[in-house]
């Protein structure tokens, strides 16, 4: 890192030549301004790296040097110098965004304690402005594996809506389909994504400490509540909460997140103090929500203010043309990931992974993957190294489960053997009984029983 150059304000020409003198001396390099106007000229025609501006000035004062310097850069860092009598409005400026201020008559070490900290809040917000572009082309729409018509629709509606973040957003689908991905990538397209995404699992938290892990608490709220604590709402401020799982959230919560969504603001537990709900809220869950307002389980005033703007994402076994798309990703991830060379996946490895159903979706694909390239040694990914997974198996009929009720060893011949009493033998009966006997022998694996009889996996819905 170069030297940093500090911007000195004040109308005072002996004071401008003492700190000029002293920040010179520390290393530093200086530019000098007499007044306000001249300040702001300086700042934009120079690379600037902190401000330290006297409050008292005639033309225009710290406090409007500051407004107009955090209007248009606000990531520099800026130190006020303010006699006793005005250190209420030094505090004023805190609150305006100035990093730090001085009294006079100052001490020079701490003048330069105070110079490094700031300059020190510069690099670490900078870091973290770098981070937050970094996280967003991670989680942008752009790195959404989709192919299918059902994902490719779902990404659509997620982009439309991400530019109104007032709108709640419901997310619809299995577990592991990926919810927590896309609303983080309707976070980071908002708009804002330099504030924070808060993910909440709601059944992941017992009922007890939920709603002060939600709201925050204030001192004495509650036996144990020894101190004020900001809950995940104070966190996702000007950001996005992901209210995970809301299917699984107590009745008596669900009507406190109702009037947080209708008067957007709460209050912290023990307080009657109102806070600005200031974030958007997308909920998920893997719950038929309509099922469980028909069972009771969950309010129905609440289920149709959420759904406002519903996105469903279709699980794994049904946008299987995804998976080559999504093993190449995850592969090329975990290089990284492990430091690892490795080659990839071959062909009947891959038909392994497409023809099974993923019961865990994205989220087993990827844990499959990991698993898997640990195990290898400098080769392709073949079905030995994904023995683990149980159904079944397109690509290689050696790792297809033994069923000791069919006979014979080949995919095109197999004997069945089969007894009925002579006054249930019918044609219907035959078929109910194939059909229990083969999904018996594949461990109640409708797929693999499917493929072993030739026929869709939906033909044991109708057994009887």
């Amino acid at each position: 890192m170069g030297i940093e150059t500090i911007l000195i304000v004040d109308d005072t020409q002996q004071a401008r030549a003492l700190l000029d003198v002293q920040l010179r001396a520390w290393g530093f390099a200086t530019v000098l301004a007499e007044t306000g106007t001249q300040a702001l000229r300086v700042l934009a025609e120079n690379r600037v790296d902190l401000i330290l501006s006297d409050l008292v000035m005639p033309d225009m004062d710290g406090m409007k040097i500051l407004f107009h310097a955090q209007d248009r850069f606000p990531d520099i860092p800026f130190i006020m110098l303010t006699a006793h009598a005005s250190i209420d409005k030094a505090v004023a400026a805190l609150r305006l965004g100035a990093t730090d201020f001085v009294e006079k008559p100052f001490v020079g070490e701490e003048l330069l304690a105070r110079i490094r900290k700031s300059l020190g809040y510069r690099q670490v917000t900078e870091e973290n402005r770098k981070l937050k572009l970094q996280l967003g082309d991670q989680f942008s729409f752009q790195q959404i594996v989709s192919k299918s018509p059902g994902m490719t629709r779902a990404l659509q509606m997620a982009e439309q809506v991400s530019a109104y973040p007032r709108t709640t957003v419901a997310l619809h689908g299995e577990s592991g389909v990926g919810k927590e991905v896309l609303a983080r990538a309707i976070h980071f397209a908002s708009g804002r994504p330099e504030n924070r995404f808060v993910a909440v699992n709601c059944a992941g938290i017992p009922a007890t400490l939920l709603e002060s892990e939600l709201f925050g608490h204030v001192r004495g709220a509650f036996t144990g509540a020894d101190r004020d604590r900001e809950g995940m709402f104070d966190l996702a401020r000007e950001g996005t909460i992901l209210l995970d799982e809301i299917g699984d959230m107590p009745l008596e919560l669900q009507a406190k997140i109702l009037r947080v969504i209708q008067e957007k603001s709460y209050a912290p537990l023990g307080s009657s103090r109102q806070v600005q709900a200031d974030f958007r809220i997308i909920v998920a869950t893997h719950h038929d929500l309509g099922l469980l307002v028909r069972q009771g389980r969950f309010r129905a005033d609440l289920y149709h203010r959420i759904n406002t703007f519903p996105i469903s994402i279709p699980p794994l076994r049904e946008r299987k043309e995804e998976i080559p798309l999504l093993v190449e990703h995850f592969v090329s991830h975990l290089r990284t990931e492990l430091g690892k060379y490795l080659p990839g996946i071959s062909k009947r490895g891959m038909d392994f992974l497409q023809g099974y159903d993923w019961p865990g979706n994205i989220r087993e694909l990827k844990n499959s993957l990991e698993r898997a390239a640990i195990v290898v040694d400098h080769e392709l990914i073949n079905p030995s190294h994904l023995s683990f997974l149980g159904g079944p198996r397109t690509g290689d009929r050696r790792q297809r489960p033994k069923t000791d009720g069919l006979i014979g060893g080949g995919e095109e011949n197999f004997e069945l053997q089969l007894t009925l009493k002579p006054g249930d033998f019918s044609l219907e009966a035959v078929i109910n009984r194939v059909l229990e006997i083969t999904l018996a022998r594949c461990n109640n694996n409708k797929s693999l029983a499917a493929q072993i009889l030739k026929t869709d996996r939906r033909i044991f819905y109708r057994s009887k």
